[in-house]
């Protein structure tokens, strides 16, 4: 860390000998009143070394070491206070650093602790906007049809649901043209079906016991499809944030979502405190449930309102519809049907109203930023958009 090298101050006995220093017939050249400098607080020593170990703790996703250092400190200096040259303070930390403990969030198996570390940084006003809508959910009309979808949304409701694979707007053409280069090379008398059998077996061994990760590797490497990912995520991301509910943090490699339990090519973990009480409790309530499909549904709707229509959340459909059927009672096909419309209704006016959060949270992932990072685009591009 460089630090800033200053001037000693002048001492008082070197100000008082240079004005006895003034002749008399100088009086016309009075010297100036004396003011003696203030002096500079001093900083602890250890400070700085407490601080790198912050890092150490932020670096070895240590959250509650971490979050425990930054309730150990001061929210900021105080310049107006009274010091003597002998003061001494604690550093508390250049800013933005305390942003950094939600990169350490990604590793904590307690949520609770992930979500004391949300609410330490809002109420010391780092996360302005945290939980700033989650009182939408009472808003808006509850029986949504098809047609008031379209009205809301702009959107025919085919357009805000997940598309299965060979339905999607590219599948057609990638088979075609894989069907036809199979056939080609098959004029030209190149054998590929061994090899053509070698890959299918591979991809079924993938999908079945993998879930397709592997295949999902390989086509994030696809700029066009790897960025719909983003969009998708982040409007999870956003949602969550938006709605006072603690990410934990944003998945974007297979791999390490598979090694994490996570169903799907990404993911983006999130809690909400009130949703796990009552499933503990055996009565959840409305808003809660509102509130997680929402959330659940805010990729879906992000994707519908970046692209004009969506084609991931397959796996957000199928743990929408496995927890409705635990509920007591469990909700019918046509009770699915309207709150899944709902609730893709009300994040696609959501992320349209905070449009540009989302297209800041999109480009922070891409650029592969952490967590931390991502919050603070948002919170960025909320406040510049007022």
């Amino acid at each position: 860390m460089a630090t800033t090298a200053c001037s000693p101050p002048l001492s008082f006995t070197a100000a008082i000998s240079a004005s006895q220093s003034a002749t008399p017939s100088s009086k016309r050249f009075l010297p100036r009143p004396y003011r003696p400098l203030r002096p500079r607080p001093r900083l602890r020593a250890g400070s700085l070394k407490e601080w790198r170990e912050f890092e150490d703790a932020v670096e070895s996703k240590d959250l509650s070491r971490a979050l425990r250092f930054l309730q150990s400190v001061e929210p900021a200096y105080y310049p107006e206070a009274p010091a003597s040259a002998g003061t001494q303070v604690a550093l508390p930390g250049p800013p933005g650093r305390d942003w950094e403990v939600l990169d350490a969030c990604i590793d904590a198996d307690d949520m609770r602790l992930v979500g004391r570390a949300y609410q330490f940084l809002s109420d010391r006003g780092v996360l302005a906007n945290f939980g700033k809508c989650k009182n939408i959910v009472l808003e808006g009309p509850r029986e949504v049809t098809p047609t008031i979808l379209k009205e809301m949304t702009g959107l025919e409701a085919a357009k805000l649901a997940p598309k299965k694979w060979g339905l999607s707007g590219n599948s057609p053409y990638v088979l075609a043209t894989f069907f036809g280069g199979v056939s080609f090379l098959l004029t030209q008398g190149v054998d590929v079906r061994p090899n053509l059998a070698a890959i299918l077996g591979l991809a079924t061994a993938d999908a079945l016991f993998l879930g397709g990760t592997c295949a999902a590797q390989i086509s994030c490497f696809w700029p066009p499809y790897k960025r719909r990912i983003l969009v998708h995520e982040a409007g999870h991301l956003l949602t969550a944030y938006l709605m006072g509910c603690p990410i934990r943090g944003v998945i974007l490699d297979p791999f390490v979502a598979l090694r994490m339990g996570i169903q799907g090519q990404a993911g983006t973990q999130f809690w909400d405190a009130k949703m796990e009480k009552g499933l503990g409790e055996g009565h959840l309530s409305s808003t809660a449930f509102d509130r997680y499909c929402m959330i659940l549904f805010a990729g879906i709707a992000a994707e519908a309102l970046v692209y004009g229509e969506a084609e991931g959340g397959e796996n957000d459909e199928n743990l929408f519809r496995s927890l409705c059927i635990l509920l007591n009672p469990p909700l019918s096909v046509a009770q699915m049907a309207n709150r899944a419309r709902w609730s893709v209704m009300q994040s696609y006016n959501l992320l349209k109203w905070h449009k540009k959060a989302h297209r800041a949270a999109v480009k922070a992932l891409e650029g592969g930023h952490s967590l931390s990072v991502v919050i603070r685009r948002i919170e960025e591009a909320i406040s510049s958009d007022r």
